[in-house]
């Protein structure tokens, strides 16, 4: 749907504006009115734009954190604020969106698309690698998957398995050497 796409837009240089002159929450709702009637006049979606806008801002605290853990090596201010904006419509979407009316494969892919089309040249690249990473997290909605700990349970295992194969191995190697020097051994004792 274009003109969701269009919505997205105008949500994120929303939030961007928002974010840009000091999150002034008073100024917000002038700042989206603006956007739409610059770069969607027209436009059918605009309950769209504001539920993304306001919902985003509502759960902003817990988006950040999630940001933060997803992308250690990228404090939340030092992210650009493109991108920023990008991961917190990108994951209200992925996490506390209509999963029916936005699956999140769908929130995921608007989110790079609209990182390639404002961000820098490796936005797109770096949104799909924290929404992706935070999507594998969590899994897809109806589907069971397992948890990082359950996966990670599941190598420990696996190491501990291949480990104990290993010395199995190893002991049946000294093992079957021993069988052989008694069997040399006998041999020797037989030619004499």
């Amino acid at each position: 749907m274009a003109s969701r796409h269009l919505a997205r837009s105008i949500a994120m240089q929303s939030l961007y504006e928002w974010d840009f002159n000091g999150k002034d929450d008073t100024k917000l709702e002038s700042i989206v009115e603006k956007n739409i009637k610059e770069f969607g006049p027209g436009l059918e979606e605009i309950d769209f734009i504001n539920r993304l806008v306001k919902e985003t801002l509502k759960n902003i605290a817990q988006i950040d954190k999630i940001i933060e853990k997803a992308a250690p090596e990228w404090p939340i201010n030092q992210i650009a604020i493109v991108d920023r904006n990008i991961l917190r419509i990108g994951l209200y979407e992925l996490l506390f969106g209509n999963h029916e009316e936005v699956p999140p494969k769908v929130a995921i892919n608007e989110s790079i698309e609209i990182a390639k089309n404002f961000g820098g040249e490796t936005s797109g690249k770096f949104v799909n690698g924290v929404l992706g990473t935070v999507y594998r997290e969590i899994g897809e909605p109806g589907k069971d998957y397992p948890t990082r700990a359950e996966l990670a349970k599941k190598r420990e295992e696996g190491e501990s398995s291949a480990a104990k194969a290993m010395e199995d191995k190893e002991t049946k190697k000294k093992e079957d050497e021993k069988t052989d020097d008694k069997s040399k051994e006998r041999k020797k004792k037989k030619k004499k």
